[in-house]
């Protein structure tokens, strides 16, 4: 949970993939189904490596798992989308992110792979990434929304 200082630490890249790495892979789907949620990062469980999963379809089952992901592109076009953490429950802030990106990371085959995400995969993605950098959501307001989400963060958690 949100202050943990794991979430503001960047994560570790992946050399190899491995059975452990797939097992990680699938006890993260597994929470994030549970939460439910479109993607998780492993910072986000305590696990300090780069590595993501993301699974915005409607029927579910489809998640990609990401290691060391890496934006290559990001659409001049922007999309406003309503994001929120599991480490900080209850709540939530709408912004603005590129609405379609490009990513690189290592599959779960251990082969580099090049991916177009669009729309709340998108948006999931470039989220994910920010946990695996130590970023939070909220790093993307301003300083006053920032900072009013944060106050509302210390006064639901007394």
């Amino acid at each position: 949970m949100w202050p943990d200082k794991r979430l503001r630490t960047a994560a570790e890249p992946v050399t190899e993939i491995t059975d452990d790495i797939r097992t990680i892979w699938d006890e993260m789907i597994e929470a994030m189904d549970a939460m439910p949620g479109v993607g998780l990062a492993a910072p986000q469980l305590g696990i300090m490596l780069r590595l993501a999963v993301v699974d915005a379809s409607e029927e579910r089952g489809k998640a990609v798992r990401m290691a060391n992901p890496e934006i290559l592109h990001s659409s001049i076009e922007f999309r406003e989308h309503e994001e929120a953490s599991p480490n900080l429950p209850g709540l939530s802030a709408g912004f603005k992110r590129p609405r379609a990106v490009t990513v690189r990371f290592l599959n779960d085959q251990g082969v580099i792979d090049r991916k177009d995400f669009v729309g709340i995969w998108a948006t999931s993605v470039q989220h994910q990434i920010d946990h695996l950098n130590g970023r939070m959501y909220f790093d993307n307001l301003s300083k006053t929304r920032r900072d009013m989400l944060l106050k509302k963060a210390r006064k639901l958690a007394r």
